[in-house]
């Protein structure tokens, strides 16, 4: 009993101090940038490569991917662990881009709380909007960072304003910036009325920045600012203290509140402050929603429920000197030990997993135990899935992943047919990972590919060459949407922008031209169904 109550211990202790959160913003934003100063300032790397690096020098520890690196965006969500002082943090770094909404929107499902990156100069922009309002559905609690504050850009009231009546949530500024542009030079701590001054050190935030801590006092005559700016701040955070929104850790939680801070990820000023408060505000991993195999709707505790996880994300060849697939795992519950004999709850079989790892980018670390929060990868032989659940007890399966209705088609080939059967393994497995999806005609001679966005066709055709060596043609269809056909298809009557073919699981799909197409093969097969896919 002794023991079980000192194990119980731990592992409330273990679950307290993890923080798993995503990092959602618009293309551009900076929120690789800022993930690799995350790294930086936890030690886990020595100086931070920048994301667009000139050829030969560093790239982001979070972009493995050759493609990642030489169009300087995210592609696919990465998966970090690293300790920050008393916490251990699992992070989430997430593609921006809108063609791979699905890949980010999977990754949230496995967050607690996500970082929300602004550019200062744009504002809240689309995916911005998107990927916050998937938060809220979720009830993930939401930071923002207003980034770029050493650039040019909208006045800081302005943006608070903006995030506010954009997203339709009470912000609170927990610090305010002394300057802007070429005269941003620190941050005022809300809380406690304190003042940091930052200094450059190396070139493009390398290296961790000099902090001069100072009394608001100190800081008109501390000759590091200008009288207007001086004049500014005043300003600012005495109509803050009239008008500002009040913060409590509550209303965040319950994502009444996003509490705002203002940085610049490429200089390092106000990433330590950010990452300190962080560990603060954002919540240690909670109960999960599950259904119970008798229909009922249950909650997983983190410490009750004995170790339980499910798949939220398949990665191919991560690394090329293994050429596997891993499958990322979120665990939910209870302390997770390597070589753990667990039920695999769709295939109704016992599994090991007996080479778990943890990932910074390509680099792989045996996991020898993980606890709940924690991510950690295991090598695919063909079993796992995304959204599959584990658990020591079985009973139950983690709410289903969401999934996303294709919008373009198109039918792709290997130039050469002597690799066709390369050609084969690399589109069934990137059909496995999600990133794209595999269709057939109905007498199986052809396969097309569909996908939520263009560039999605892009990866495939690129991962194909150097992961497989396979070069291809894609011929993009005529196509903008699809759905489930529900009923006898030879007595389906389809209208003439449209093609019938069939998913990876054999079920029927009508694709259509348009949405006036697909209405009015609902009015001309009343005896059909037409179900959207997702």
């Amino acid at each position: 009993m002794a023991t079980d109550i000192s194990l119980l211990g731990e592992l409330a202790a273990a679950t307290a101090r993890r923080r798993t959160f995503a990092i959602i913003s618009h293309p551009d934003a900076g929120k690789t940038t800022l993930t690799e100063k995350l790294l930086l300032y936890s030690g886990l790397i020595r100086t931070a490569g920048m994301v667009r690096g000139r050829k030969g020098g560093k790239v982001t520890a979070s972009d493995w991917m050759g493609m990642e690196q030489e169009r300087g965006i995210s592609i696919t969500a990465s998966a970090m662990q690293f300790p920050y002082k008393d916490a251990v943090i699992n992070l989430l770094d997430t593609p921006g881009h809108q063609d791979f909404s699905e890949d980010t929107y999977r990754t949230l499902t496995a967050a607690d709380s996500a970082i929300m990156v602004i550019d200062a100069a744009k504002g809240v922009e689309a995916q911005t909007r998107k990927l916050f309002a998937v938060c809220r559905l979720r009830r993930i609690p939401v930071l923002t960072l207003i980034n770029k504050m050493d650039l040019p850009g909208r006045p800081p009231l302005d943006l608070m304003t903006e995030v506010e009546q954009a997203l339709n949530v009470h912000a609170s500024a927990i610090n305010w910036p002394v300057g802007s542009g070429s005269e941003f030079a620190g941050i005022v701590n809300r809380i406690d009325g304190s003042v940091q001054l930052f200094s450059k050190t190396v070139p493009g935030g390398a290296m961790r920045v000099k902090v001069e801590d100072l009394m608001p006092a100190d800081l008109a005559r501390s000759g590091r600012l200008s009288q207007d700016v001086s004049a500014q701040v005043q300003h600012d955070l005495e109509l803050l203290e009239i008008a500002g929104n009040p913060f409590t850790r509550e209303q965040f939680l319950q994502g009444d509140v996003t509490p705002v801070f203002f940085a610049s990820a490429l200089t390092n000023f106000g990433i330590e402050s950010f990452l300190d408060a962080f560990v603060q505000l954002a919540p240690s991993p909670g109960a999960r929603l599950a259904d119970g195999d008798d229909g009922t709707e249950l909650s997983v505790d983190p410490l009750e429920t004995p170790f339980s996880a499910y798949v939220f994300k398949l990665q191919a060849n991560m690394n090329p000197k293994h050429r596997d697939s891993t499958a990322f795992l979120r665990v939910c519950s209870g302390r997770f030990e390597r070589d753990m004999v667990v039920k695999h709850h769709r295939l109704d079989r016992e599994v090991r997993l007996s080479r778990p790892h943890s990932l910074v980018a390509q680099e792989r670390s045996t996991v020898e135990e993980a606890y709940p929060g924690d991510i950690i990868g295991i090598i695919n032989p063909g079993l796992f899935a995304i959204g599959d659940t584990i658990s020591l007890t079985g009973g139950f399966n983690f709410k289903p992943l969401p999934q996303f209705q294709p919008e373009i088609f198109a039918r792709i080939r290997p130039s050469d047919v002597g690799k066709r059967k390369a050609f084969d393994k690399g589109v069934w497995q990137m059909a496995q990972e999600g990133t794209v999806q595999i269709m057939r005609n109905l007498n199986d001679q052809e396969s097309l590919v569909a996908a939520v966005g263009r560039l999605q066709f892009d990866v495939l055709q690129y991962r194909l060459r150097h992961e497989y060596r396979v070069e291809t043609v894609l011929d993009q269809l005529p196509f903008t949407c699809s759905a489930w056909l529900e009923g006898d298809p030879t007595t389906f009557k389809p209208p003439s922008a449209s093609m019938i073919v069939k998913d990876r699981r054999d079920r029927i799909v009508v694709l259509f031209g348009d949405q006036l197409m697909k209405t009015i093969a609902r009015d001309r097969n009343p005896d059909h169904q037409l179900r959207d896919m997702g």
